[in-house]
């Protein structure tokens, strides 16, 4: 289940396609030489908003895929942007750690801990969350009743080496959903329009000319199947392939790879001198 023809773009998740922690998968450092060789454009979408763009590519290019900060999109990135375009004077709570909150600081958004004056509460995934966080969005939502709950991102869980995994996002906004009674009202993260939006424009191509690769099926493939984008799922980071037995077919990838480099016709591969 692997492409038989090129793209114009491909679009790359990191955590559990590109790399793991600090090892990069299977076949990812050869795919992407091959995609740049064969002058397609790269990027690379990230749900994790605990670095900002530059922190991302300096860590890319250190693992031996050179990349720039124009190349990476991440929920920093649009969670910023969407507070700018749709809440420009709010002031705003991010439960998050310290790239969101110097994004934000840039871009002119005023942040504050003092629920009587919050109007959005940023529910992102930030691993110094704590009982005085909650507090603080409990009374700007529900004694206060003037904030909105949004979140970064939809993850339940943030995978790391050894398969154990971090509590992500999502853990925080139930949080504080179930002291509240609020309901989350906007995802800046995969599988939200919001974040397809920016990749295609970054791209500047058609959601058809693009294939978007990941390894989460609720995520990146969602996303994808949503627009009308070519989706493949490796299987190298949450789902494996006895999951997908469970997967109905308007849930499934067009392609399934066992390794990143599959991703690539065979074709290419004669073309690149791959073997």
């Amino acid at each position: 289940m692997r492409p038989e023809r090129l793209f114009g773009g491909y679009v790359f998740d990191l955590d559990g396609t590109i790399y793991l922690g600090d090892e990069l998968l299977p076949g990812a450092r050869r795919l992407i030489e091959g995609v740049r060789r064969l002058e397609r454009r790269v990027l690379f979408l990230s749900n994790n908003p605990t670095k900002d763009p530059d922190e991302y590519a300096a860590k890319l290019t250190r693992l031996g895929i050179p990349a720039t900060p124009a190349e990476v999109v991440n929920t920093v990135v649009t969670m910023t942007r969407w507070l700018v375009q749709h809440h420009p004077r709010a002031t705003v709570f991010p439960i998050a750690e310290e790239p969101l909150k110097r994004s934000l600081r840039a871009a002119g958004i005023r942040l504050s801990e003092d629920p009587a004056e919050i109007d959005v509460v940023v529910a992102s995934y930030d691993r110094g969350f704590d009982y005085r966080k909650l507090q603080i969005a409990f009374d700007a939502i529900w004694f206060h009743k003037r904030a909105r709950l949004v979140t970064t991102n939809p993850d339940r869980y943030c995978p790391t080496p050894g398969g154990r995994g971090e509590p992500d996002a999502a853990a925080i906004v139930a949080a504080i959903e179930a002291c509240t009674g609020a309901r989350c009202e906007v995802n800046t993260g995969k599988p939200d329009p919001i974040m397809l939006h920016t990749a295609l424009q970054a791209l500047d191509l058609p959601a058809g000319d693009c294939v978007m690769t990941g390894d989460r099926l609720y995520t990146d493939i969602r996303m994808a199947l949503d627009a009308a984008m070519p989706s493949a799922l490796v299987l190298t980071g949450e789902t494996t392939r006895e999951a997908l037995t469970d997967v109905d077919a308007a849930s499934r990838p067009e392609y399934v790879l066992s390794r990143i480099d599959h991703l690539l016709p065979v074709s290419a591969w004669l073309e690149l001198g791959w073997s």
